[in-house]
This record gives structure tokens, C-alpha cells and sequence, in this order.
């Protein structure tokens, strides 16, 4: 049985401490990744199960909106269905062309309306 149990354990730690030394920053929940890694390495079963299921956030899980802000951009222009200033400016034209043809619709017709003409 510790035959079987042995290289599980040793994998088990080595993948935890993979994933504690190339995880994100802000994915790290409770204490420091020096710390991590130390629980991880001295406690070989607890400590990785401790990362995966107290120590680890998933992706975008309960990341606070600082954290999100400060999330790395992709370098380069963003696509103009992707830019929410974009999208704004595009919305607030077509409303203003929208006024502006509906202004020349009253117009027109207050000009038919004048007898006289």
C-alpha cells in the first residue's frame, strides 16, 4: 500500500508547488506564497490540499475590482466591437442623428402647413 501511496503523495506535492510558484499573484488567498510553498513542501498531504481547496482562487473567481483593473492588458488595438468608448460614441451619434432627422421631419412639415406659400 505505500508503494501506491508514495509516488501519489510526491506528485501530488510536486504539482502543488508548481502551481503555487507560477500562479498569479492575485489568485493567492490567505497567506503569502513563501508560506504556500513551505505548508506544501512540510506537510506533504495537507499542505497541498489546503492550497487547492483554501489557498487557490480560480480564474476571475471573487477577484476584487482593483485586482481586475490592474489585471495585465493585451498590448494593441482593441477591436471597435470590444471598446465600450466606442460603442458609447456610435450610440450617442446614431441618437443624435435620430433628433436631428426627426427636427428636419417637424420642420418640413410646419413649412407644408403655412397656407400662403
Amino acid at each position: 500500500m505505500a508503494k501506491v501511496l508514495a509516488p501519489i503523495i510526491v506528485l501530488l506535492m510536486i504539482f502543488a508547488v508548481v502551481d503555487i510558484a507560477v500562479i498569479e499573484r492575485d489568485r493567492i488567498r490567505g497567506l503569502p506564497r513563501g508560506l504556500w510553498l513551505a505548508l506544501a513542501i512540510v506537510l506533504p498531504v495537507v499542505g497541498p490540499v489546503l492550497w487547492f481547496f483554501v489557498g487557490r482562487l480560480r480564474k476571475g473567481e471573487g477577484m476584487a475590482p482593483s485586482a481586475a483593473a490592474s489585471a495585465p492588458r493585451r498590448a494593441g488595438p482593441i477591436a471597435p466591437d470590444d471598446d465600450p468608448e466606442f460603442l458609447g460614441r456610435l450610440r450617442r451619434e446614431q441618437e443624435q442623428e435620430k433628433r436631428i432627422r426627426e427636427l428636419e421631419r417637424k420642420l418640413n412639415e410646419s413649412r407644408d402647413d403655412k397656407p400662403g406659400d
